[in-house]
């Protein structure tokens, strides 16, 4: 079994979100069950000067854009024992930043046929492609369509597609796709054809041979109009090929034990969180005693901002402490520097992102607020349990799937979920959370111990890919 894992960004090499974690903590995983795995992604000009000194060039290629022929790099690297692939063309790479430019589509087209274009030329023929998201969901389609007599054993080559977001499906004219692949009127069937556009992730999710969502209630989500984006139609008719796995977290990375931005180590001891708590209040001028809400997120409507938005007021009045980490629509970052100016006694608001600064809003809060709107995985709430802080929640799909709601009746629970997307639920159940917190140490530190013993490594999720690969290899 050989897999060629595509991906257009991963840690630590470039990043912009979740995908980024997955792509490098997946094949990790899986590596060390003795997949023979490898990984592709472009190698941008952002990618910090550490690992591109030590790659080395494998050698050169031409990649076909219908009448136009790219010129083309590859190098590699080994890093924690998985070999990745860099694709080098600084035409469409050498830039800051991932995505975002007025020629997404041809960059991204132009790494999906490098991709199929070195395969047959160098020293490694996958039996299956793992793509993710919209960035390299062509490929199943290009396999089909241009590379299958062009290929080393083409005709068994499998694809898997995961979506990580159905959001973001590289829609764009047909006479993109002409212009880049060559493709004429008739070449636009009804897996690619989108609205008199052309829809790149739906291509790859028919073209596919087995689809993949990052948590199981995304999964069943994305038969829905209100999840979809569009696309429930094509959801529902892949059913039979499609499964929802949740995105584990690498506790490597992420584990208050080992991580060196905390103020304290610390690994399942209450009493050291507290000093992180108490260490971070003191630094920005926090009250170590009370109540304390933390956030690291986007700043964008997805993420539930506006029902903080729209219950600010009665949550100071609560006598809450609020901590905010990230970046995102002005709107809203206008939003939080009116509340630092408002409540400056009991916020601390950062608009900015900054690695070492969140891991101690993780560990110096007592709940993390997480109230999406949508949310196909999330890793945040996952981290916030490890650090041993019960996340309050949205019931929407991976935060359905790894918090459960604490009852004061059952014992049961790692953190506070309501089930309405509705500001006054969300407040109820910060409400709730600070009166446990204020009146019952001991219950307190029960739903801290739930959180610190909730466990999703990757060793599970990794099995289920591995038995998707296994299934398709024998297909």
């Amino acid at each position: 079994m050989k897999i060629l894992f595509a991906t257009s960004e991963a840690f630590p090499f470039a990043k912009s979100g979740g995908l980024g974690d997955v792509a490098y903590a997946l094949p990790k995983t899986l590596k060390k069950k003795k997949v023979d795995i490898r990984a592709v992604m472009p190698l941008y000009g952002d990618i910090p000067e550490e690992f591109v000194q030590r790659m080395e060039k494998i050698g050169d290629f031409t990649v076909q854009l219908n009448w136009r022929n790219q010129q083309c790099e590859l190098y590699y690297i080994v890093h924690e024992n998985v070999f990745w692939y860099f694709i080098k063309n600084d035409y469409y790479f050498g830039r800051g930043g991932l995505y975002g430019y007025y020629d997404d589509a041809e960059r991204f087209l132009f790494f999906s046929k490098a991709i199929l274009t070195f395969i047959p030329i160098y020293d490694f023929c996958p039996n299956i492609i793992h793509c993710n998201d919209w960035q390299t969901a062509a490929i199943p389609m290009l396999l089909k369509k241009q590379y299958n007599h062009q290929l080393c054993s083409a005709d068994y080559m499998k694809t898997i597609l995961t979506i990580h977001n159905i959001k973001y499906q590289g829609i764009y004219g047909a006479d993109t796709l002409f212009e880049l692949l060559g493709f004429y009127p008739e070449d636009i069937t009804s897996e690619l054809e989108y609205h008199g556009a052309c829809n790149i992730l739906k291509a790859g999710i028919y073209f596919s041979d087995f689809v993949t969502t990052v948590s199981p209630t995304y999964a069943k989500e994305l038969e829905h109009a209100y999840f979809a984006e569009g696309l429930d139609g094509v959801i529902r008719d892949v059913h039979y090929k499609m499964k929802g796995i949740l995105n584990g977290v690498d506790y490597e990375v992420f584990h208050p034990a080992i991580d060196r931005g905390l103020y304290v180590n610390y690994q399942t001891n209450y009493e050291l969180k507290l000093k992180n708590k108490a260490a971070f209040a003191e630094q920005y001028h926090l009250d170590p005693n009370k109540f304390t809400i933390g956030m690291v997120s986007r700043l964008v409507e997805l993420k539930g901002i506006d029902l903080i938005k729209r219950m600010i007021v009665e949550i100071m009045e609560q006598d809450m402490q609020l901590i905010v980490l990230g970046t995102g629509d002005k709107e809203y970052e206008d939003f939080f520097h009116y509340v630092k100016e408002r409540y400056p006694s009991n916020t601390s608001i950062h608009i900015c992102f900054n690695n070492q600064l969140a891991s101690q809003i993780y560990a110096a809060s007592d709940v993390f607020l997480m109230p999406s709107r949508i949310e196909p995985c999330g890793l945040s709430q996952i981290i916030a349990l490890k650090y041993g802080t019960p996340p309050v929640v949205h019931s929407t799909g991976g935060l359905t799937d790894t918090v459960t709601d604490t009852s004061n009746e059952t014992n049961k629970g790692n953190g506070f979920v309501f089930n309405q997307y509705n500001a006054h639920q969300m407040f109820e159940k910060l409400v709730l959370a600070k009166e446990i917190f204020d009146t019952d140490k001991e219950y307190w530190k029960e739903i801290v111990g739930r959180a610190f013993r909730a466990d999703f490594n990757w060793e599970q999720q990794a099995c289920e890919y591995y038995e998707i690969y296994n299934n398709l290899e024998l297909q």
